[in-house]
């Protein structure tokens, strides 16, 4: 039986451009991640299960405005905000996934409640929220997702005519996710997002793609990525971390560096992903300038960073 255990999240690949962030700013961006992390490992150091602990996590950054998640997520072509969101436990392979759903306070709870559930996986839009009553959710008015600087890059996605990603001209991915490990040895990953600015035609990224955005086995690893999205699909990225320990061997590292400094690399996808093994070995690895990122395990103090250093 396994006593270590952690957790990782992550508030997105790419960042504010250094010159541009303020000590302030960057309090503020490393103060939600460690409350994110905390409220996980309390989680874990009190023997609870990989899947609680993720599903915490995550809600602390969607209850976070400046994570393009939950309360802080984008808005879309109309105007409004639509959600995605993913939960695997590594245990048995359980998992659940919402898309497109509006007004709801944590979309991580709802994908946690679908998976409980059991009889389907991946529900959508209104389809979705219906679960989402019966299972007495909390949702909220467009007034509470509404921030300035949302709506500010949103007139000037719609002037310029482009989607874009949440930082207008600078590039950050603002997912966020969750990866952890529990005392029994357990693993789960989750993951959230508000998607694109001014996205169109119910566009739907990797966040919410059991194997794309969000994976977990406890033979092998948890999973969640954060970037391009479109590539991150196309690419299976999160399964095939797991696939490449479990078929050809390789340690977690090795995978990563694999996956996401080469075969990303090569097919020109910006973005990054947080990994955690069941050994306890974590991963937070990149090919952008930088991941809101950060750790803690095994009794240890939590271990935060946005730009590029060693860890």
């Amino acid at each position: 039986m396994s006593k270590k255990f952690g957790i990782a999240v992550h508030g997105g690949a790419g960042t504010i451009l250094q010159q541009e962030m303020t000590p302030e700013k960057e309090a503020i961006y490393k103060g939600g991640l460690e409350e994110a992390i905390n409220a996980g490992y309390r989680v874990l150091e009190a023997g609870g299960l990989a899947v609680d602990a993720v599903e915490q996590a995550v809600r602390c950054l969607e209850d976070f405005p400046y994570f393009n998640a939950g309360k802080g997520a984008v808005f879309n072509h109309t105007g409004e905000h639509e959600m995605d969101a993913s939960i695997m436990n590594g245990f048995d392979l359980a998992a659940g996934a919402v898309s497109g759903v509006k007004h709801i306070r944590n979309p991580v709870s709802l994908a946690k409640e679908i998976m409980t559930d059991g009889t389907h996986v991946f529900l959508g839009g209104e389809g979705a929220e219906e679960f989402a009553r019966e299972r007495n959710l909390s949702f909220e008015e467009d007034s509470y997702f509404f921030s300035q600087e949302r709506y500010d890059q949103w007139q000037h996605a719609i002037e310029k005519n482009v989607m874009q990603l949440d930082h207008g001209s600078e590039k950050k991915f603002g997912t966020v996710g969750a990866v952890a490990l529990d005392k029994e040895g357990n693993l789960a990953a989750a993951t959230s997002t508000g998607g694109i600015t001014n996205k169109r035609f119910g566009r739907i990224g990797d966040s919410p793609m059991i194997g794309s955005g969000t994976y977990a086995n406890n033979k092998t690893c948890a999973v969640s990525c954060t970037g391009h999205g479109e590539y991150f699909i196309r690419a299976v990225v999160a399964y095939d971390i797991s696939a490449l320990m479990e078929y050809k061997g390789m340690l977690l590292k090795e995978a990563c560096e694999y996956v996401v400094q080469k075969k990303l690399v090569n097919m020109r996808a910006e973005g990054g992903l947080i990994s955690i093994d069941r050994f306890c070995n974590i991963e937070l690895s990149f090919n952008s300038d930088g991941m809101y990122r950060g750790y803690r395990k095994n009794h240890e103090l939590p271990v935060i960073a946005i730009y590029r250093q060693p860890l």
